[in-house]
């Protein structure tokens, strides 16, 4: 006969289970606050360093694992989601090529980090193709945020089964939370920083690190305003201003239009660039509606002639109609005008952990630079131990060439002990024993005396540049310096974009962007 279970006088429970009992309240606080983070850290917001959040930087990683780089041939976008799915992030399967997609999108990244093949999407809406037709490798300057990531660099955790590591972090050799932008919500929170040229956001860095007491004045000086990937008109620099300031603010974005005669006495508006983040061909329809229900007057006919020579939004008027003022309702009362709510927001470390922190321009390239010093210092001291490694093996080899017939001798004569007799004869350590033992004998008998002395000189010089390096924070930072001018002199090329003059008069840069097809007059 089977024994019933014992309940306590309440029976709510086996006697023999520990139950700790919690107030409602508390607990629910503790456990949505323990929620709220691990989405802000782990998905939804940047971090200041590499400007990516988890899942950009697992798809760069797993991308640069695989050997996907620029100079690489494509492959197919499908093996890079199971491979971000199946080593580094375990969620969805279109979460992640949705992420992967907008990497590759020209009119959602000022600078592409992934080159992609295929139909990834365009600025009307159109969903990219699925990813077992599209085909992405990184980008060029990808792997410039990649650059020096297998030199202890950076900090690693590991993966959600642990079974290998991921990056905390990617050594980012340019400063790519401002260059790219990021938006995103976590809970409570939100983050919107819009895209900047590239050659202005290393000017503004090159200006701290010469004059560490650099005012916004003079950031501003080098970084002018957004520069967003689909051009566009910003109206004033209130905005602006306080956005880098503070890290809040709001910038108004125009559409670039023209006025164009036509027929006998006729007149249309031509759009060419658009604000950023808005579908053009919801743009036209919502016009189009508005004409419809006569909340827009003066429109006959609104046509979208874009093509692979650039956009091209034809909006004809009616003869009687003031073209000014049929422009000014456009900006009104449709997306040809919009506000784009700057919230700099991101992940600052603090003591080891990750916090979320409204940055100023300051503050982002402040935390920018000190990291960017910490990958410098810990690639020295790798390459420093690399190379004191090399000598030393080099200064057993130099022994063995001197002493050439007498190596040679001893190995013959031993049996399980050559080593031990080696490293007692010529006082070699274990590691230039070893090294000896393993060359072949036709390698011993040709040691060049000459080529040895050569490369142990250089590797002299380069342990002198290192520990020199390494104690002195004047040359830290002109090593930064150079480093970042030769990615701005690079990669900074044929960069475009817009920002208004207080009177809204707009500055451009004459010359076509990175994969784009801009036209000037």
């Amino acid at each position: 006969m089977s024994k019933k279970p014992q309940y306590d006088p309440e029976g709510i429970r086996f006697p023999d289970q520990k139950i700790e009992i919690s107030p409602l309240v508390p607990e629910m606080e503790s456990s949505y606050i323990e929620y709220a983070m691990s989405v802000i850290v782990g998905r939804a917001l940047p971090d200041v360093r590499d400007g990516l959040k988890p899942v950009h930087r697992r798809i760069l990683y797993a991308m640069y694992e695989d050997g996907l780089t620029a100079d690489k041939p494509f492959k197919k976008s499908a093996t890079c989601v199971g491979d971000v799915l199946g080593r580094y992030h375990p969620h969805g399967d279109q979460s992640v090529y949705d992420a992967l997609v907008r990497l590759a999108q020209d009119f959602s990244m000022r600078y592409m980090l992934v080159d992609g093949h295929g139909n990834f999407g365009s600025i009307d809406g159109d969903p990219p193709a699925a990813y077992r037709y599209t085909e992405a490798r990184m980008s060029k300057l990808a792997d410039e945020m990649l650059r020096d990531i297998e030199k202890d660099t950076v900090d690693w955790d590991p993966n959600f089964d642990e079974t290998r590591k991921e990056p905390r972090v990617l050594p980012c050799r340019f400063p790519n939370l401002l260059v790219n932008g990021s938006s995103g919500i976590a809970v409570g929170m939100a983050t919107n920083i819009p895209p900047h040229n590239l050659r202005e956001v290393i000017g503004a860095c090159i200006c701290v690190l010469e004059d560490p007491n650099a005012t916004l004045a003079d950031l501003m000086q080098h970084i002018k305003g957004p520069d967003f990937p689909t051009r566009g008109i910003i109206m004033g620099r209130s905005g602006i201003r306080a956005a880098y300031a503070t890290g809040r603010g709001r910038v108004c974005v125009r559409a670039r239009t023209e006025f164009e005669e036509f027929g006998k006495d006729r007149t249309r508006i031509i759009v060419t660039e658009i604000p950023y983040q808005v579908n053009k061909r919801m743009l036209i329809k919502n016009m189009a509606d508005q004409v419809e229900d006569k909340r827009l007057e003066g429109i006959s006919d609104i046509r979208d002639e874009s093509d692979r020579n650039g956009m091209r939004i034809v909006i004809e008027l009616k003869r009687d109609a003031n073209p000014q003022v049929v422009l000014n309702r456009l900006f009104a009362q449709t997306q040809l005008q919009t506000t784009f709510a700057i919230n700099m927001l991101a992940l600052v470390e603090v003591n080891g952990k990750l916090q979320p922190r409204i940055l100023s321009l300051r503050h982002i390239l402040d935390e920018y630079i000190a990291f960017q010093e910490e990958v410098i210092v810990r690639r020295t001291r790798y390459d420093l131990r690399k190379a004191q490694e090399r000598a030393h093996l080099l200064e057993g080899l130099l022994i063995a060439e001197d002493n050439i017939d007498a190596v040679i001798q001893t190995i013959r004569e031993s049996y399980d002990d050559a080593k031990e007799n080696l490293m007692n004869r010529f006082g070699l350590s274990d590691v230039q024993a070893q090294a000896i033992l393993d060359m072949q004998l036709k390698r011993l008998q040709g040691l060049e005396k000459e080529k040895l002395q050569n490369e142990y000189k250089e590797l002299e010089a380069r342990i002198a540049y290192f520990q020199q390096l390494l104690g002195s924070e004047e040359m830290l930072r002109g090593v930064l310096k150079d480093e970042l001018t030769a990615i701005r002199d690079k990669y900074g090329k044929g960069a475009i974009g817009r920002a208004s003059t207080p009177k809204g008069m707009d500055r451009e840069r004459h010359a076509p962007p990175p994969g784009g097809a801009y036209h000037p007059k």
